[in-house]
């Protein structure tokens, strides 16, 4: 098929050098064609046919101790989409201009409680303390944002949130 549709323009083509407008219409429809094709077979594949209608739907949000340098921040993650959500360990980040510091909160006080399931229209509720973060490196408490990643077991990305812990000149 693919011969028959591209055979009649691409003989014109050579006979005359140039490209037949009136017949390149059925080379545009075909590829056309072909990309809706193989755009359609590739959503099927990136998403499951039991999540079509099931979102995972997750708000997160932080509140600090102090307007400037908290010694505590509240990790708050509430679920909101029709789905319950099984999510991964929290992934905090301390934020400079030009550095970032990840680490990946397994719990508190030596407890484990990460991996997480959290059923619809429920909240966590996690208080961190930053002193063993200054205290594991001390420039830390010179980086003004602290952001918070929610990530799905499987690795979807859920949720984050952003705080500044100083002023800052310009806010980035």
């Amino acid at each position: 098929m693919l011969l028959t549709l591209t055979e009649k323009p691409l003989l014109k083509y050579f006979e005359t050098g140039w490209p037949p407008i009136d017949d390149n219409l059925h080379l545009i429809l075909l590829l056309t064609l072909l990309l809706l094709v193989f755009g359609f077979v590739f959503l099927v594949k990136k998403i499951p046919y039991f999540n079509w209608f099931s979102k995972q739907k997750v708000r997160v949000e932080i509140g600090k101790s102090r307007l400037y340098y908290p010694e505590f921040i509240k990790l708050t993650i509430t679920n909101t989409g029709n789905a319950d959500v099984d999510f991964d360990r929290p992934k905090l980040i301390f934020d400079n201009w030009w550095m970032k510091r990840k680490f990946k909160i397994s719990g508190v006080e030596g407890r484990n409680i990460y991996p997480l399931f959290l059923e619809k229209g429920k909240t966590h509720t996690l208080n961190i303390d930053l002193s063993p973060f200054y205290g594991y490196d001390r420039k830390l408490r010179s980086f003004p944002k602290i952001s918070i990643e929610i990530f799905s077991l499987k690795g979807k990305y859920l949720g984050k949130h952003t705080v500044f812990l100083r002023k800052t000149l310009i806010k980035f």
